[in-house]
């Protein structure tokens, strides 16, 4: 019995760890705050592995813009069989790089204010961007124009890596073409602390009393109210309107994994998936009613006029527009 007993427990240990092997890895690259405790990443995972019999992975690549720069970098190479978190400015980069492959999903369920038409790309969730601020802020700008000529103090983020930050390039571009873009951007450069790869940075410094206004989203005061029970922040509404942000997932054209990665699609807008991300990722999810959304929502601004580029629109001013912001800003 001696003899029989390690070697019982040696082949228990072996079956085991030949189950563990076969379990498929499902490997999702997206950005840093949506991986994080506090993001929606932890949730999301739990729930997929719950009917996936699979392991979800999320590898975190920094803010959403440098996340198409490592999967740019990567090729073939990538690890990555879905990619979760490019927006309606970088879908054309990543179709050109021809990064992806067809979902193959009906967008008919979908709940967001615009229409929705794309081969590559589901959307997971949008949002407007917006300049937040304490309540205790006077005199709070209403405009570009009135923000150029304060002297309140913003902190941004940096449009080659972070979506927000090309999000605010395409709101100016949008609002002010060709024309003004660059008047507006040079009366912004002394108001803007600094700019920061990605926003959790940025909206750190806000926090610790860094700047005036961070720029961020319409529905960051939700987070506040709901999760700290604190009403002191709010976004400033500008009347030139507020420029739409639609985050993305889709599946890798070299995913290893690709039928597991289109059951994480279609996870993607499910109930399970979109539920969470009202209180985590703290934005509207694409694939849910309005009288869904927890209590808060309601007291968030509602943008009079909504701004967004296509995403061939947005490919095509990106350029010109990058190099208006770095002009006036190394002035």
């Amino acid at each position: 019995m001696k003899l029989t007993t390690p070697l019982i427990a040696a082949g228990l240990s072996t079956i085991a760890g030949a189950a563990f092997a076969q379990t498929p890895v499902l490997t999702v690259y997206t950005y840093d705050s949506f991986a994080s405790d506090w993001g929606p990443g932890p949730q999301v995972e739990l729930a997929f592995e719950e009917i996936c019999e699979c392991d979800l992975q999320f590898t975190a690549t920094g803010d959403g813009a440098a996340l198409l720069s490592r999967l740019r970098l990567e090729g073939s190479r990538s690890d990555a069989d879905i990619v979760l978190g490019l927006d309606t400015n970088l879908i054309a980069a990543a179709d050109e790089a021809e990064l992806m492959q067809p979902h193959g999903m009906d967008a008919t369920g979908l709940t967001l204010p615009i229409e929705w038409d794309d081969a590559n790309f589901m959307p997971f969730d949008w949002g407007y961007f917006a300049f937040v601020h304490r309540q205790t802020l006077e005199d709070v700008p209403n405009s570009f124009e009135e923000l150029a000529a304060s002297d309140v103090s913003i902190v941004i983020q940096d449009p080659r890596s972070s979506t927000p930050g090309l999000g605010l390039l395409m709101w100016v571009q949008h609002a002010y073409g060709d024309d003004r873009a660059a008047e507006i951007w040079e009366g912004l450069a002394d108001n803007v602390v600094t700019v920061t790869p990605g926003w959790s940075e940025a909206y750190g410094l806000f926090l610790d009393g860094e700047a005036d206004m961070v720029l961020s989203y319409t529905t960051s005061p939700a987070y506040h109210l709901i999760a700290e029970e604190d009403d002191s922040y709010t976004a400033a509404p500008f009347t030139e309107g507020h420029y739409m942000q639609v985050e993305v997932g889709g599946i890798l054209a070299t995913a290893d994994n690709p039928e597991l990665a289109q059951q994480f699609m279609e996870f993607m807008v499910s109930p399970a998936f979109q539920e969470v991300i009202p209180t985590t990722n703290w934005m509207y999810p694409a694939a849910l009613p309005e009288d869904a959304l927890p209590d808060g929502f309601n007291t968030l601004i509602q943008p009079e006029q909504s701004l967004i580029f296509s995403s061939t629109g947005a490919a095509e001013v990106r350029e010109d527009a990058l190099a208006t912001w770095q002009n006036a800003l190394s002035q």
